[in-house]
């Protein structure tokens, strides 16, 4: 069952019914002032950082879910509606939700009263603006009324959800004309305000939650709206709130648009108040001015779109394939960077307030947008290495606001060091800008800690090299990419969390994962020094010598003693047991060992790789994607942590992990097993699953982390949507090894693996600066032609001006 369709032309998901199996989400804002919007109206906005500077409030796990977010009614005789249907939830006479790039648009209608809500972030402003354009398409005049709201959240999400005895006593609010301002905390240590205002004259407004619902109101049809009169309430601590209440008449045929403007701002120290105790509102009057009217609100609207068509235009493909062209040139790209502006942070999964930005999560957001926004990358990398410890080691997550660690989560994650490699790899085979290597980086934000960049990736070399086990593979330290597989962690207390209770290292448990990573990531750092000889102070010829002999005695590590004989082990144990060996009970095959191992080129000669990938499909591939693991663990095993407390078949216990699929993708690339390379891509694609949306519930245009796997009671049931690694990793996987258009540091290598039933596709990339025109087609007299000429080999050297480019393979 489908609940909406694709609107290719105007790069939309249209949702058809309000009644979606799940919030069906978009995000708005390109910059610091973030939204999130459901199909309904829901959702929060925040500055910067969820945590600390939330704006509106949202109620997670609520009942009924998704309440919140921008409410607006419409009284039009004695009906009361929404134009996004909630809150008030009256049925309509047509619905439609557009989810579009950066926007979401809401075109409903109710006894011949049309509405049109456009909600979206403008470039460069700390705001969000909702355009409500009303139109009578009846033969009689209409008598209107209409009541906005939104609910206050007090700055700190955390907080405000559970220091009520603070709380409920310091709400503060200011109303002047037609905008209503929050202003809690900012006479004592705040610098920041936020404030809700509309375009025209009111009649009414309310601050109070308590006087705008009522003590026995809802949201549903608060007594504001009921008795159709706000009561001009001025918030004193408990809940405030803001409401406008407008009254309009039209006559038939007669349009009119109200501009709702939801905004933050920050002001000096000294320049925080225009009379005693009276917030400086001269910031917030210059970004209300810029959207006085509909035609400024349209030009920023166009504004957007262009914007976004630039970003999208860096990669364009067209196929036959539908589906594909669907999810490369619009999907994909879109959620790589919502990805990169909030790594896991903030969504309907993720609450903003138990996470930062992640350390391997923003390296790895990274490689799927780096083609679209380089100068972006550029500053998240620097970002990113400004978090790392002296050691190599990393805080596992930093917080968008401040840009430092995040204490609350700590370290020890010893995987997340290579993943800088793997960003700053892929920003200069994507740019050309070695420069960065010598960019000074403090370490833990400390000043005067400062090393070239380069420094800090050496560092992340050694950490692995100075963290080894017994069986000379790398130590797992807290966990590895699997978060939940924590080998030194024996927890038994319920109340304490996997990620945070105390670290039981005892220099044994180790991860192949981690090995196999540093086969491929120590390489590619090893190629930067080799590149770079003699411009880099903090690397050696002797240096570079010792980390290629260590990438050796890793792979004879792997292939000693990571190989099980149909598969590759996962790890070792804190007591130096297998983990994920045909002698286990429960999880004898996990999917990451074999899709990096093969990744790394290991076993790819002797059979190995293949071997494994059969194993991967005999007992990891279902119809709806790859799982984790096979057999799920049944029983709670505290020697593997978190990864055993799950119930079968969901998140890392046998659930269809998305995020680890691409690279299983990519594995089957290296070994030209193309069709299922484009299986592997397809099962979990959401193009080409719509028609399971009914199952799937979540969005059918974006990733998720994690649908259930084989053994869970609902195979196929999607959770955790829009915020995950997925999306950079299939967009790697389709463009850089099934279309095979990979950036190298000297050119554009050209080595597609496409299925068989797919014969000829173009592809138009930017690559620092230049537009490439690229065909790729079967046929019988192979090889790559640059503007007519014939190459002898695969790669296109950097041009100066726009190519068109030719690659005939079999």
């Amino acid at each position: 069952m489908k609940y909406g369709f694709f609107d290719d032309e105007k790069c939309e998901y249209v949702v058809n019914t309000p009644h979606t199996p799940l919030p069906w989400i978009n995000y708005l804002g390109t910059d610091s002032f973030f939204s999130l919007i459901s199909q309904t109206g829901g959702g929060y906005s925040f500055y910067k950082d969820a945590k600390l500077r939330r704006i509106t409030r949202y109620r997670y796990n609520n009942v009924p879910r998704d309440t919140g977010g921008r409410m607006y009614y419409i009284l039009d005789g004695e009906d009361v509606w929404s134009p996004a249907y909630s809150p008030a939830k009256a049925e309509l006479d047509t619905f439609l939700c557009r989810h579009g790039l950066g926007y979401t648009i809401f075109e409903t209608e109710k006894d011949c009263l049309a509405t049109d809500l456009t909600c979206f972030v403008p470039l460069h402003n700390s705001c969000e603006i909702n355009m409500m354009t009303l139109e009578n398409k009846s033969n009689s005049m209409k008598e209107l009324q209409i009541f906005s709201a939104v609910e206050w959240c007090l700055w700190n999400a955390l907080d405000d959800s559970q220091n009520f005895q603070r709380n409920l006593s310091i709400g503060e609010v200011e109303a002047e004309g037609s905008t209503l301002y929050h202003k809690t905390e900012f006479r004592e240590r705040r610098n920041h305000y936020s404030f809700f205002n509309v375009n025209r004259e009111i009649d009414g407004f309310d601050t109070s939650r308590d006087a705008f619902l009522g003590s026995e109101g809802d949201w549903d049809c608060p007594d504001a709206v009921k008795n159709r009169k706000s009561s001009n309430s001025i918030a004193h601590g408990w809940t405030p709130m803001a409401s406008h209440n407008i009254r309009l008449t039209l006559q038939p045929g007669e349009t009119t648009s109200l501009i709702f403007m939801l905004g933050y701002v920050e002001v000096a120290d000294d320049e925080k108040w225009s009379a005693e105790n009276i917030i400086n509102k001269e910031p917030a009057k210059m970004i209300i001015n810029q959207f006085c009217t509909p035609g400024d609100v349209e030009k920023s609207f166009r504004e957007l779109g262009v914007y976004w068509k630039k970003l999208l235009s860096a990669f364009q493909l067209e196929s036959k394939e539908i589906e594909l062209n669907r999810m490369v040139n619009i999907w994909n790209q879109y959620q790589n960077m919502i990805t990169y502006h909030l790594s896991r942070s903030a969504s309907y999964y993720e609450s903003g307030i138990g996470r930062g930005m992640g350390f391997r999560d923003s390296c790895q957001d990274l490689l799927g947008f780096v083609h679209m926004a380089p100068e972006k990358a550029r500053c998240r990398i620097l970002d990113i290495a400004a978090t790392q410890m002296e050691d190599g080691s990393a805080w596992h997550q930093y917080q968008p606001l401040t840009k430092r660690g995040n204490a609350d989560i700590g370290s020890g994650f010893n995987d997340d060091p290579l993943w800088l490699i793997a960003a700053v790899d892929a920003y200069i085979r994507e740019t050309g800008d070695g420069d960065i290597l010598k960019e000074p980086v403090c370490f833990n934000n400390v000043l005067g800690s400062e090393r070239e960049l380069i420094e800090h990736l050496k560092r992340s070399v050694h950490f692995i090299t100075s963290h080894l086990g017994p069986h000379g593979l790398p130590l797992i330290g807290r966990a590895d990419w699997n978060d939940c597989l924590n080998l030194n962690c024996f927890s038994t207390d319920p109340a304490e969390s996997f990620q945070t209770c105390v670290n039981r290292d005892t220099g044994i448990a180790e991860s192949i994962m981690i090995a196999a990573m540093f086969v491929i990531y120590a390489e590619k750092y090893t190629t930067l020094c080799d590149i770079y000889d003699g411009e880099l102070e903090s690397v050696s010829g002797e240096e570079t010598k010792e980390v290629k002999g260590a990438i050796q005695m890793m792979k004879c590590s792997i292939e000693v003693f990571g190989w099980d004989g149909r598969w590759f082990l996962r790890a070792y144990d804190s007591n130096g047991e297998k983990v994920g060996s045909d002698d286990c009970h429960e999880g004898k095959i996990y999917i990451e060992p074999q899709s990096f191992c093969v990744m790394a080129g290991i076993g790819v000669e002797d059979g190995k790789a293949k071997r494994a990938l059969k194993s991967v499909n005999e007992y990891l591939t279902t119809p709806y994607g790859t799982c984790l693991l096979w057999p799920c663990y049944k029983t709670y095993h505290p020697e593997l942590g978190e990864i055993s407390s799950y119930p079968s078949g969901y998140k890392e216990n046998g659930g269809i992990f998305c995020h680890s699929n691409p690279w299983l993708c990519i594995a089957n690339t290296v070994i030209g097993e193309q069709n299922e390379a484009f299986e592997i891509y397809r099962r979990i694609s959401p193009a080409y699953t719509e028609h399971l949306s009914e199952l799937r519930k979540t969005e059918p245009y974006v990733y998720c982390q994690m649908l259930a796997g084989q053994e869970a009671p609902i195979p196929g049931e999607g959770k955790n949507s829009w915020l995950t690694g997925t999306a950079a990793w299939n967009f790697v996987a389709v463009s850089q090894y099934i279309l095979g258009i990979r950036p190298e540091y000297d050119g554009l290598h050209i080595q597609p693996c496409l299925p068989e039933h797919i014969h000829r596709v173009k592809v138009t990339r930017l690559f620092r600066g230049i537009r490439y025109n690229i065909v790729l087609r079967r046929g019988t007299e192979k090889g790559l032609w640059i503007n007519g000429r014939k190459l002898d080999n695969n790669t296109i050297p950097v041009a100066e001006k726009e190519t068109n480019v030719e690659y005939v393979f079999e």
